[in-house]
């Protein structure tokens, strides 16, 4: 009886038992247990989705109890709703940091658009995951939004310097917008296919993605390469 009185007394809330495994496992803050919570629950909706997900699988690989990720999250739309906002919120300050630190608005527009053709592809690389959810039609309302509302984001951010650039070259900024969304939306959907079919590498996707929107059609480069990989390697 006093072995069972331990296990639901557990602060971390997970399921108590005899033996080694209950005797073994280390407690975990409330912080803690909320951040594995989301791991295990990313993971899960990455292989899944939303609807095959559930919470008894989420407490099961979490080793919790149902009660503990109601507790937390309130449930499944809950705890999805805060897995989305992070992803989305991780996608943007990549791109924002990618077109500000190092190179300033006042670089080569060419040189802006390999940055943030770079970072949304960077973001694909490292957090498949994350963006295997992203591009699935969310069912629940998240604060961010959908994933087309994030990519309105990231273009409104490319839009802002585009603008600035537009303008000391004496083209009307106000096209700045159309040629944002454009850019954005070419490598948005480039990444989902090279998602799948991960080759040709990163560096060289991202090559031909600014050889079309940089020379068009009639004039492409046969071997384009980043220039501000170039320039990094001086």
């Amino acid at each position: 009886m006093a072995v069972r009185r331990r296990g639901r007394g557990r602060s971390d809330g997970a399921p108590g038992g005899s033996g080694s495994r209950g005797a073994g496992r280390v407690r975990m803050t409330g912080k803690e247990r909320r951040q594995q919570l989301l791991d295990v629950a990313r993971a899960l909706f990455a292989e899944k989705g939303f609807d095959g997900a559930s919470i008894e699988e989420i407490s099961h690989r979490a080793e919790v109890s149902k009660p503990v990720v109601y507790e937390h999250f309130g449930g499944k739309e809950g705890i999805y709703a805060v897995v989305v906002d992070r992803e989305m919120q991780t996608l943007l300050d990549m791109v924002v940091s990618a077109l500000s630190a190092g190179h300033p608005p006042t670089g080569h527009p060419r040189e802006l658009l390999e940055q943030a053709a770079c970072a949304l592809l960077d973001y694909i690389d490292n957090s498949t995951d994350g963006f295997r959810i992203l591009v699935r039609d969310s069912p629940v309302a998240s604060t961010t939004g959908t994933f087309s509302g994030l990519l309105n984001d990231i273009a409104s951010q490319v839009e802002h310097i585009f603008g600035l650039q537009f303008s000391a070259r004496g083209y009307d900024p106000e096209l700045a917008p159309l040629y944002s969304q454009a850019l954005v939306g070419m490598v948005a959907l480039t990444g989902q296919w090279w998602l799948e079919v991960h080759r040709p590498g990163r560096d060289e996707v991202a090559a031909h993605l600014v050889n079309l929107a940089w020379n068009g059609l009639s004039h492409l480069e046969h071997d384009p390469r980043l220039r501000s990989r170039d320039h990094d390697t001086e």
